[in-house]
């Protein structure tokens, strides 16, 4: 049976999406108020809203919860570079320990500041469901509804104090160690294509930041020079064969373009060239 003591509401959690938009703010809105929860993400640029009487000074990374009865307006602080701004708006929902439709954060407040990692997460969040409203895909809204709970949970998530975790249980060690034998396994098989930190992080369903940190606590080193010493140790390979290919050819079959940023990385970790090496073992 499911150990339901940490369950966040009160039934299953089923929200109904109103809409999803997008705008670039260039003048001040009116006050108002709505009948259902709306959040306001900034995706880009810095601004003002005055909620409830009292002013908020606003900028890429922060929310603004407006729930019911609820009243806000944008002020724009600087028409050279206004707010890009998500909204979305939903309703039909129910943590427990909250009123109905409602979200409260800490402190009462109606303005969430985010970290980096939050941020990156929100974002992916808000392009998906702006990409997938502008679509006609089959369950466009069943999409639109999985990636509000998930955009939902996570500042659920960031608000709430973490729950203990029971002894003798080491999941995120145990994930940690899982995540990075995957990279591990992507970078061995992918060491030849275009690789950056972004795309690992895309691959893992993971924010770039997440995939350094613990990409470095298990190894030791970035995911980018382990990627550069899987590379190498390649190349080295390739050179040490009876008939090698050309520096240029071989740099390109490693995953680098440029032969000669090639050489200087080959140069810095084996202490000589790709060609001096070459020629050493031949």
């Amino acid at each position: 049976m499911c150990d339901c003591r940490y369950d966040i509401t009160y039934n299953d959690f089923n929200p109904t999406v109103l809409f999803v938009s997008k705008g670039r703010m260039t003048k001040d809105s009116r006050y108002h108020d709505h009948d259902f929860t709306e959040i306001t993400y900034i995706l880009s640029g810095k601004g003002q809203y005055y909620v409830e009487g009292n002013t908020y000074d606003v900028q890429a990374g922060d929310l603004i919860l407006c729930n019911s009865g609820v009243h806000h307006r944008h002020i724009v602080t600087n028409p050279k570079e206004p707010t890009v701004e998500f909204y979305v708006g939903f309703t039909d929902y129910h943590f427990r320990d909250m009123p109905k439709n409602q979200i409260i954060l800490k402190e009462d407040c109606y303005v969430l500041h985010t970290d980096t990692e939050l941020r990156q997460n929100l974002s992916r969040h808000c392009y998906a469901m702006l990409s997938e409203n502008e679509s006609n895909q089959v369950g466009k809204y069943f999409m639109l509804k999985a990636h509000l709970i998930q955009f939902l949970l996570l500042i659920l998530r960031q608000e709430s104090e973490p729950q203990p975790v029971q002894d003798g249980y080491h999941f995120d060690t145990h994930y940690k160690s899982y995540a990075v034998n995957q990279i591990i396994d992507y970078l061995d098989s992918h060491y030849n294509e275009k690789i950056s930190l972004d795309r690992i992080a895309q691959n893992m369903y993971l924010s770039p930041v997440y995939v350094s940190k613990i990409f470095k606590e298990e190894t030791g080193e970035s995911p980018i020079n382990y990627l550069i010493k899987i590379r190498l140790e390649k190349a080295k390979d390739m050179l040490a064969a009876p008939h090698p290919e050309s520096i240029k050819k071989i740099a390109n079959d490693v995953g680098y373009e440029d032969a000669y940023h090639f050489s200087k990385l080959f140069k810095k970790y084996y202490g000589v060239s790709p060609l001096h090496f070459k020629k050493k073992i031949s």
